[in-house]
């Protein structure tokens, strides 16, 4: 899975005014990727507001991305949720001949022990027929997937390739590296610790904040893969302000807003999200026209 090193970024799904769906938008952003050096896209995160999206909608987003992306880069998808039933049922159905593995998140909301996640995870590599990248955020789920847990499921089944570790702690981290399997790769979920975490062997980012200036974001994990550290900081320190408004008042609230600036698209969210307040938006703003 060498298409998983460097820089992934998670698509937003632009809305019009109406709140329609913005395909047109959508492609715009995708060809703003593939322009400034992103390695892959991810389809249905977490940052694509597919809570909020119905059934019809995320299949137009799925074949605006496939048409747009045209095969340039390894599209990966977002297939999870806290009902595992339902998510193995979504593997066997779904036409995933244009993807090269799917993303899927530990189980929300349910808050399940650590061998509860494992058999989550047992049952979708059981039926999964493309390699799976687990996704660790327990901000948003409420729990936990410890490295044990990691390690274990990245031993015991070889189409488990990769986590997305968006747990914002180095540490735990440094362990995954330290314990995984040859070949496993530990991604970083958390744009403020990508590079850390690339330093410390980690393979790149599936990333918020690339989305919004891939070229100097993607060109940091480059020179952090190689080993380039100097160079690398400074881009991280570049962009460390953009981080943390990005993500003050909520994802993709914040990315939208640069979105907007770049001429992209709208900066239309779904509710229960609400567009950034006028304070952040002209320091969003003043900060992507002075980079």
């Amino acid at each position: 899975m060498q298409s998983l090193i460097g820089t992934g970024v998670a698509l937003v799904t632009p809305f019009k005014k109406d709140f329609s769906v913005d395909t047109e938008a959508l492609t715009r952003i995708v060809n703003f990727q593939i322009d400034n050096g992103i390695d892959y896209l991810v389809v249905l995160g977490t940052t694509a507001e597919n809570a909020t999206l119905s059934q019809d909608e995320k299949e137009v987003v799925i074949k605006t991305v496939i048409e747009a992306n045209n095969s340039r880069l390894p599209l990966v998808l977002g297939i999870g949720g806290n009902n595992t039933h339902e998510v193995v049922t979504e593997l066997k159905t779904r036409d995933l001949s244009k993807f090269v593995a799917v993303l899927s998140v530990s189980p929300y909301y349910n808050k399940p022990t650590q061998e509860g996640i494992y058999r989550h995870f047992e049952a979708i590599a059981n039926a999964s027929p493309l390699p799976i990248i687990l996704y660790n955020v327990p901000g948003r789920t409420s729990s936990n997937i410890l490295p044990s847990t990691v390690i274990r499921l990245a031993n015991d089944f070889k189409n488990i390739v990769a986590i997305k570790e968006a747990a914002g702690d180095i540490v735990q981290a440094m362990k995954l590296i330290q314990n995984k399997p040859d070949g496993f790769h530990v991604i970083s979920g958390d744009d403020m610790i990508t590079l850390p975490m690339v330093l410390a062997g980690g393979s790149g980012v599936i990333s918020v904040i690339g989305e919004g200036f891939p070229r100097q974001f993607s060109d940091m994990v480059r020179l952090g893969l190689q080993r380039k550290v100097d160079e690398a900081y400074k881009l991280h320190y570049l962009l460390a302000e953009s981080i943390d408004m990005i993500f003050e008042q909520g994802n993709p609230a914040g990315i939208k807003e640069v979105h907007k600036t770049l001429g992209l698209s709208e900066n239309t969210v779904r509710l229960p999200l609400v567009n950034v307040d006028e304070n952040l938006a002209k320091r969003l703003s003043d900060f992507t026209k002075k980079l």
